[in-house]
């Protein structure tokens, strides 16, 4: 086994890194757990017009946010409005 010995002033340095490098990974703003899109997204995704999107909204097809005058959807009421709107098949 092989000893290594180094000043105080470097070690102290090395462990203040390291302390420093632990508060910013744990003050890191976390990854959203939802994923949003924004009303283009939700057009190309669906592959559907601008009007058809508000038309979305105003009949309550689709739930979305709004921030000024920018709409977001969540991923998954997207998802959700695909599945409700599934026709089985019927032929086997």
């Amino acid at each position: 086994m092989e000893v290594i010995t180094m000043q105080s002033e470097a070690y102290l340095a090395i462990i203040g890194k390291i302390e420093a490098i632990n508060t910013r990974l744990s003050t890191r703003e976390k990854e959203p757990t939802e994923k949003w899109l924004d009303n283009l997204e939700l057009m190309n995704l669906l592959k559907v017009s601008k009007r058809t999107a508000q038309s979305y909204r105003d009949t309550g097809v689709i739930t979305f946010s709004q921030v000024g005058s920018k709409i977001y959807y969540r991923l998954s009421d997207v998802e959700d409005l695909l599945k409700k709107h599934t026709v089985k098949a019927f032929k086997k």
